[in-house]
């Protein structure tokens, strides 16, 4: 009697996949304090790992690799949290300054909206929402978020210490698991490469954003140019509109300064340097290191801010090549949706349609992924 082979409707399986999906998003919706410090603390020990690698390769001490690791990205942390905490306090201070300034602003607005037949009703309405501190508290509000979890921040810390002292083994095991899972290993390896990649390409595109931004404007006249500059450098994390967010605050202080005719100028001077080097030049540098398309950026952005804050979305590409890693490269069987989410993807000379078995076209399948060099998945 022939056994009768049981098996789930395709239908079925997408079904499911999807609703794992959303309660795995769910559930990291919920823990987003805890799961975002983790990925961030994952992050960076990633980006200074090659430290460690370099002692071991000069017959250094493993512990001497270790501590500078841990003592470089702890001296990244702290100076970049002192940065946003001295930022914070000046533009506290500066914030009352303006109050003046702005309510004269409302009042020619008030005053234009009425020359042009709008009742004040209405005009009442629309303007008296309006409040310099919540205009500023968006940015207040990034900054000290950004701050909070870099300065706050023993669990990271404690963290960093932990995943550096194992980072400094990790090599090694990856190397014994390889002969077993060299899928695994490969696509873990995959996301470490691309992550420190992404990590240089852009600090180096964000340190040369915010010299630009600060030395422009300076003889603009726009107080705190150096605090707008950091602001740049935090939000060029930010894939494809962080330029967006960090425009706003420098462009209304040019509005109480000097007028709408400042304002346009800063606007003006942040679209020709930061559009073109964020929107343009440097999504499509980042796009072909990591391999992801724009458009799978920019939904990174929009996804993983939704699931983790602020922190999701400066972390966006780092954590869509983890998911990357974890549902496609790592299974043979998921790699043919590679193309589909690269910037690059590699031609296939076979056409659409041709069954695999004709002649002349080149088959597909786990056997032809090649595997690298296990001296180099570590």
């Amino acid at each position: 009697m022939a056994v009768r082979e049981w098996s789930i409707p395709r239908g079925v399986i997408v079904l499911l996949g999807l609703a794992a999906a959303v309660v795995t998003v769910a559930g990291m919706r919920a823990f987003a304090d805890i799961l975002g410090p983790t990925l961030l603390a994952l992050m960076l020990t990633i980006a200074v790992n090659p430290v460690t690698g370099w002692f071991r390769r000069m017959r250094a001490p493993t512990w001497l690799g270790v501590t500078s690791a841990l003592l470089a990205v702890y001296a990244i942390l702290l100076s970049l949290g002192a940065a946003l905490a001295i930022s914070i306090a000046r533009r506290a201070a500066l914030g009352p300054t303006y109050h003046d300034q702005f309510d004269r602003l409302l009042a020619n607005v008030r005053t234009g909206l009425g020359h042009l037949g709008i009742g004040e009703k209405q005009i009442h309405t629309t303007l008296s929402t309006a409040d310099l501190g919540k205009l500023s508290g968006v940015l207040e509000g990034l900054l000290s978020g950004t701050a909070r979890t870099l300065t706050s921040t023993f669990f990271v810390l404690a963290l960093l210490l932990f995943m550096g002292l194992d980072a400094a083994r990790f090599p090694a095991r990856l190397l014994v698991t390889h002969g077993q899972r060299p899928g695994i290993v490969d696509a873990l390896a995959a996301f470490a490469r691309g992550t420190r990649q992404y990590l240089i390409v852009t600090t180096v595109f964000g340190l040369v954003v915010a010299l630009i931004d600060t030395l422009a404007l300076w003889p603009l006249g726009i107080p705190l140019p150096v605090t707008w500059g950091l602001l740049a450098f935090i939000t060029n994390y930010i894939p494809n509109v962080g330029f967006l967010v960090g425009v706003v605050p420098p462009a209304l202080l040019g509005l109480l300064e000097g007028g709408p005719r400042l304002m346009l100028l800063v606007i003006l001077v942040y679209s020709l340097i930061n559009f073109v080097i964020q929107s343009i030049i440097q999504p499509r540098i980042i796009g072909n290191t990591v391999g992801l398309s724009t458009t799978l950026t920019f939904l990174s952005l929009v996804v993983w801010a939704w699931i983790l804050g602020p922190l999701g979305a400066l972390l966006a590409i780092p954590l869509s090549l983890l998911a990357k890693g974890l549902l496609i490269d790592i299974d043979p069987t998921t790699r043919w949706l590679d193309p589909l989410v690269s910037s690059n993807p590699v031609s296939d000379p076979t056409p659409l349609g041709d069954p695999p078995g004709r002649p002349g076209n080149t088959p597909t399948g786990p056997a032809s992924v090649a595997s690298p060099d296990p001296s180099t998945s570590g």
